[in-house]
């Protein structure tokens, strides 16, 4: 069931994050971090946010804490996967596939938008996928020169993460 507002429907919001990517990007083009309480403003406008997730990698240290704590507050689930440090210097911390999972079911409920937070090309298939199969309004932040242009391209539409967006 659709609800409408002045006659257009009113955007019923899921919000997934990719907080690695976001600061990683946010921080190499612009030195500043991304204004996420900004965002929930924006996006609380536009529509009612049903599903806010935010996914990142826990270290454990003070100040991720307190960024973690920061999103709770303003509305996020925040979801963590360990940090693994492998015996060859390189480390891991990747939720592609735990985003993925969890916009897929968040297509398949009563959402109608969803509003991905990344720069990250592997994501277009699934923004394809679910406009194709659930019908759902897609939409990307990311920073320009460092999101994939096959993600802006799989995107209904795509906000540019500029300075009105940053701390």
């Amino acid at each position: 069931m659709a609800f409408f507002i002045c006659g257009a429907p009113v955007k019923k919001i899921a919000v997934f994050v990719d907080v690695q990517n976001i600061y990683y990007t946010t921080r190499d083009a612009y030195g500043r971090p991304f204004n996420y309480r900004k965002l929930w403003a924006k996006l609380a406008k536009q529509g009612e946010i049903f599903i806010a997730n935010a996914y990142a990698i826990n270290k454990g240290d003070d100040k991720q804490i307190k960024f973690q704590d920061a999103l709770k507050h303003i509305g996020f689930e925040v979801k963590l996967k360990p940090y693994i440090q492998r015996s060859d210097g390189s480390a891991k911390g990747d939720w592609d596939v735990g985003i993925t999972i969890d916009v897929m079911e968040a297509a398949a409920s009563e959402i109608n938008t969803v509003v991905l937070l990344s720069g990250d090309g592997d994501f277009d298939l699934l923004l394809k996928k679910i406009k194709q199969t659930n019908a759902i309004h897609t939409e990307v932040y990311g920073v320009p020169k460092l999101t994939a242009g096959s993600l802006i391209e799989a995107a209904d539409e795509f906000h540019p993460i500029q300075a009105d967006l940053l701390l």
